[in-house]
């Protein structure tokens, strides 16, 4: 979600080789490709909006939105936005109990468009001040535990809880120490890792660009990752092919 559609356009093509489509889903939406597949969406935000709106979000592909967005009001969360016909399907901007905002999608969507999957985003992080709690929240409201169809488990790991589909890790909900209790300093998101073939050159472009680094490249569970900001303060994070 961003302010300025040509600008975010002008700083991301450049750093990580994507190419831009416009797409069904309005007149404002684009999607980035690399080799002619989708990794991600840009939707323009309202005219006077701030810079600081500029945010990357997350959505998750659901049945059906209404029934998940009751889900969210029962649990003490919020939905700001929806459920909203746009384009070919139905969206939902909610935010969990600790804050983190996230999106809902009922309807059809890029076949090969998947967490881990293709050039699409590798990882999906969640930082929240109770990883528990969280797992317990988002596990109900997409009935993940109760719905074997799913295929979704959860794993402790590296002080976080991971998220796998039919054994495949594709996002970690981490609140430091697992054993610790919630840390009230955390500013809950969700992040998005997206795969790059040369970590240090797309850190030098985006520098180049006017980003910065927010936590600089190092090796974690997943490989050798860096933390960026884009020109207009949106967060994400890049991992090494």
């Amino acid at each position: 979600m961003t302010p300025d559609q040509r600008a975010a356009e002008e700083f991301y093509g450049p750093v990580l080789s994507w190419t831009f489509q416009a797409y069904s889903d309005g007149p404002d939406a684009r999607i980035a490709t690399v080799d002619g597949q989708p990794v991600a969406g840009l939707n323009q935000l309202a005219e006077g909006t701030g810079p600081e709106a500029e945010r990357w979000s997350v959505y998750f592909h659901v049945e059906d939105a209404d029934v998940v967005a009751e889900r969210i009001t029962e649990r003490g969360a919020t939905v700001a936005v929806g459920p909203l016909r746009t384009g070919g399907g139905r969206a939902v901007i909610a935010a969990d109990q600790w804050g983190a905002p996230f999106g809902l999608w009922q309807g059809d969507g890029p076949a090969s468009w998947g967490v881990g999957t293709g050039p699409a985003p590798a990882w999906l992080q969640l930082h929240t001040r109770d990883a528990f709690a969280a797992a317990v929240f988002y596990g109900e409201i997409f009935d993940w535990m109760n719905d074997p169809s799913h295929g979704v488990t959860y794993e402790e790991q590296y002080d976080e809880i991971v998220v796998r589909v039919d054994g495949h890790p594709v996002a970690g909900l981490r609140g430091g120490a697992l054993e610790s209790p919630p840390d009230p300093r955390i500013r809950t998101r969700w992040e998005p890792y997206f795969r790059v073939p040369d970590l240090d050159a797309a850190v030098d472009a985006a520098e180049r660009e006017g980003g910065e680094v927010v936590t600089p490249p190092r090796e974690g569970p997943l490989g050798r990752t860096v933390t960026l900001r884009d020109p207009k303060g949106a967060s994400f994070c890049l991992l090494s092919t």
